[in-house]
């Protein structure tokens, strides 16, 4: 992977390339470019499919932006790094993010946010550094995602959007920690920071919902509300703190109502984790006066725009946002490793498939027809 003055150089493997919105992904022999300028290179070991890899697969709004390498949940061992990086080596073990943090910025020193200005999250398909891309197939560019690109053997992220674990942290169950599950239990505990003997509803039981409703078990909430049109959802749910569950497609009245009938007046707590701006009024209304606090963590596939009566707010109510469970991931996310490797939190349970490399497109198929958590990918 070296040229005799030990300067890497590039290196040919295999890709899932998606050559067009929704279409198969075509695994392709392509060429990754040596990382520059505080970036690394990274041998993917695992990497899991999340719901917007899906949803920005099947996005039809962005057609220039492909070819394209999809994925960013992952697990990696280090195998070169870039002129000016002092924080990794090669051999060390990472988890890959797909927001960074400088550790220099106004929001970075601030300790207030982690949306890093300067490796925030990308949308235009390239690196942060220098707007171009390091991945190519037949001399044509290949488009990144988020800036990580994980469906790929090898692939190149830069040094602040990727955090260094221990060895001894098994890596094709920690790449869940890179999005979904951090996400979940970050909404829980450091965004709405759910207090005891609380009331929460949780509207959409996947990985992330999951991960919310083991974070409000684990802050000792009394009542946890799971809301999911999926009926196999109610057991697994419960095995992750879900004590009561609606369906809405069985439900004889408006959700927001059977909800206020369940908690005396509105949850304390609620969460959007469906990626749908309607189920975001929905949540709105299911939370209490005075201080009922929803939070929405999805990305809406269409219709952007929350519709919200004026009065849900003027009667105390708050909506907060939240990318990544507000966790800084250089600061934050090893701790959270930690508690993982301690036996803290539940996460082994939420991979519902082990799968090779050779069938995304299979495990593509189960995330888009709902019927798995999250398949991880072995490379």
């Amino acid at each position: 992977m070296s040229s005799v003055n030990n300067l890497p150089t590039v290196i040919k493997c295999k890709a899932a390339v998606a050559w067009g919105p929704g279409e198969p992904l075509v695994l392709e022999e392509v060429e990754v470019d040596p990382p520059k300028e505080m970036e690394i290179r990274v041998k993917v070991v695992c990497t899991s499919i999340c719901r917007s890899d899906v949803n920005q697969w099947e996005n039809k709004a962005q057609v220039d932006l492909f070819p394209r390498i999809f994925g960013h949940e992952a697990s990696g061992i280090v195998e070169s790094v870039g002129e000016g990086v002092t924080e990794f080596e090669v051999g060390d073990h990472i988890l890959t993010v797909f927001i960074g943090e400088c550790q220099n910025c106004k929001h970075c020193v601030s300790g207030k946010s982690n949306m890093c200005q300067k490796l925030g999250l990308e949308r235009r398909g390239v690196m942060h550094t220098d707007q171009k891309t390091r991945f190519s197939v037949r001399g044509k560019p290949i488009y990144h995602y988020c800036a990580v690109s994980s469906f790929s053997e090898y692939t190149v992220v830069h040094s602040g959007c990727a955090v260094k674990i221990g060895r001894d942290v098994p890596l094709d169950k920690v790449c869940l920690l890179s999005c979904g599950v951090s996400a979940g239990l970050g909404a829980a505990w450091k965004v709405a920071d759910i207090t005891r003997g609380s009331s929460v509803v949780i509207f959409g039981l996947g990985t992330v919902g999951l991960s919310v409703a083991q974070g409000a078990r684990l802050r000792g909430a009394s009542k946890i509300i799971g809301v999911d049109t999926n009926p196999g959802k109610l057991e697994i749910g419960s095995a992750f703190g879900i004590t009561d569950f609606i369906n809405p497609e069985m439900c004889s009245q408006p959700v927001q109502q059977a909800i206020k009938e369940l908690t005396e007046g509105g949850a304390d707590y609620s969460f959007e984790c469906v990626g749908d701006t309607g189920v975001v009024t929905t949540a709105l209304q299911s939370c209490c006066d005075g201080w009922g606090l929803t939070v929405t963590l999805g990305v809406p596939k269409s219709k952007p725009e929350v519709t919200a009566h004026y009065g849900s707010l003027l009667s105390g109510r708050t909506l907060k946002g939240s990318l990544f469970g507000g966790w800084r991931p250089k600061s934050d996310l090893p701790l959270l490793v930690d508690k993982y490797m301690n036996n803290e939190f539940e996460l082994n349970n939420l991979v519902s498939h082990d799968m090779p490399f050779a069938s995304i497109n299979q495990a593509l198929d189960l995330m888009r027809e709902n019927k798995c958590l999250r398949c991880v990918l072995h490379m």
